[in-house]
């Protein structure tokens, strides 16, 4: 159940990431590698 809990708050966090950077490129690849960078920890 925490594990449910984070996930979805990490995932809520990343829409508000998204949101806030409104259009900044370099920001929102840096969210995006930032995502990748917690699946791959995730998966080994």
């Amino acid at each position: 159940m925490k594990k449910e809990q984070d996930e979805t708050s990490e995932g809520l966090n990343q829409i508000f990431e998204v949101i806030n950077a409104k259009g900044d490129t370099g920001e929102l690849k840096e969210i995006v590698e930032n995502k990748e960078e917690v699946d791959e920890g995730q998966n080994q």
